[in-house]
């Protein structure tokens, strides 16, 4: 029984023993050599291939607290490469418009789907900066559907224009005045000089149906026996002709005297907003007054006529010894609407100091302007930082979520939430005007089928 057990384990034995080699065998043959003498660290693993992006980027992004940047649209104005276009967050372009002429300055989007663009004519007359000559409304199919050429050796439209709510078209323009008119004014040097105007155009008929014209507001104390003299402190409500030249302790002038670039309208009061960068204020204007009242010191909802209804950035524009200087050069006096009504963004470059900061203000109550008396607004919230300083253009808006957009010319966007936090950053080579920030679900955007 044992010498059967013996010899069946035996038999299973080599049964097992059969099979092991022959599976062994069969791997041998199956199997690629492999070098004994490689370690397996220095075997090459092959490499994932990278995704590639799916858009090429306009410039690039910065994302410091992703879970407050607001996700919406951006129109940007590129006044370096003649470019307005849509894009978001991510800086990816969306839509471009294709634009007839150079960018004057401002092109912004409007609820029908039109862009509004002040551009330069072929050959603009005036060339100072932020020329211009050209007005246009532009379709969402890049179509031109108005073109208004106000270009001139004595007048051109300039840096930016306005929609008012009746459909007609306010737009700042330098009116230019003889050396010898000039003189005889009270400019304290012999030159041509170029003042602010407003215009306002009927696009349906390109009449201009009212104008103001700053030359009408003048006062001076250089010579008593020119025209306009008077003591500028006593008198807000009138321009200083001499106080560029004066401000800067200049021989002499290119004429050059005022430079506004930037007009707002102020529905509730029936006011234009006039951003003066070389006087660093903002001026308010009577826009009820007809073109008669507008050009002398009475009529219109204030009594006034064309005299200044407000002013406010810098008293020493007028000899005012009240109140503090808020702005060294201004850009875009930024209305805004809704629940901010009453409220005002503006962006001061800062030039003496080289920093900028976004300021917001409260509007008066009532545009009721004084002599020695304190006519500065109240801050309500301002930003600046270090790295923020743009010299020239520039500019703020608010964005749905509540946090500020800030256009710095020479970089390109910040957006900052009212805590003053950096939450998002683009920048690209480019001259950014302005940025205007749109919902993704605005008519507006609708009607570019996006």
């Amino acid at each position: 029984m044992l010498k059967n057990l013996s010899f069946c384990y035996f038999l299973k034995f080599l049964l097992v023993f059969a099979a092991v080699n022959f599976i062994q065998s069969c791997s041998k043959d199956d199997s690629p050599k492999v070098d004994t003498e490689t370690s397996i660290e220095d075997v090459p693993i092959p490499e994932e291939p990278e995704e590639e992006p799916s858009f090429m980027p306009v410039g690039s992004v910065e994302v410091f607290l992703d879970d407050k940047v607001d996700d919406n649209y951006i129109l940007v104005n590129d006044a370096a490469s003649n470019q307005v276009y849509l894009m978001d967050k991510e800086a990816r372009l969306l839509h471009e418009w294709s634009l007839t002429n150079n960018i004057g300055n401002d092109v912004f989007l409007l609820p029908n789907g039109q862009l509004l663009a002040s551009l330069e004519a072929d050959d603009p007359q005036i060339k100072l900066g932020g020329k211009g000559g050209k007005l246009q409304l532009i379709g969402p199919n890049g179509a031109v559907e108005w073109d208004y050429l106000y270009s001139s050796m004595d007048r051109e439209t300039h840096h930016d224009a306005e929609l008012l709510p009746n459909g007609n078209i306010i737009a700042m323009v330098w009116t230019k005045h003889s050396a010898e008119e000039a003189l005889q004014s009270g400019f304290m040097f012999e030159t041509d000089v170029f003042v602010e105007s407003i215009i306002e155009i009927d696009p349906n008929t390109d009449e201009i149906v009212w104008e103001w014209h700053s030359w009408d507001h003048i006062v001076q104390d250089h010579d008593s026996t020119k025209n306009n003299y008077g003591n500028i402190a006593d008198h807000p409500e009138r321009i200083d002709v001499n106080y560029v030249p004066m401000s800067n302790a200049s021989t002499e002038s290119d004429g050059d005297i005022m430079h506004a670039n930037g007009i707002a309208y102020d529905k509730l009061n029936d006011a234009i907003l006039l951003s003066v960068n070389f006087f660093s204020e903002v001026w308010v204007i009577d826009h009820s007054t007809s073109t008669e009242e507008a050009s002398t010191s009475s009529g219109g909802n204030y009594g006034k006529g064309g005299d200044l209804i407000y002013r406010f950035g810098n008293p020493e524009t007028y000899k005012n010894t009240f109140g503090e200087r808020q702005f060294y050069n201004n850009h875009f006096p930024n209305l805004l609407k809704g629940m901010d009504l009453g409220k005002l963004l503006i962006f001061s470059n800062g030039f003496n100091i080289e920093q900028s900061t976004v300021y917001e203000l409260e509007l008066p109550s009532e545009y009721d302007l004084k002599p020695d008396r304190d006519n500065e607004l109240n801050i309500l919230w301002s930003y600046t930082n270090p790295d923020l300083y743009s010299g020239k253009i520039s500019g703020a808006v608010t964005l749905p979520n509540g946090n500020v957009l800030i256009t710095e010319g020479d970089f390109g966007f910040w957006e900052v939430t009212r805590e003053k936090e950096v939450v998002w950053k683009f920048s690209a080579e480019g001259f950014f005007w302005r940025g205007y920030s749109y919902a993704k679900d605005a008519p507006e955007i609708k009607l570019l089928g996006l």
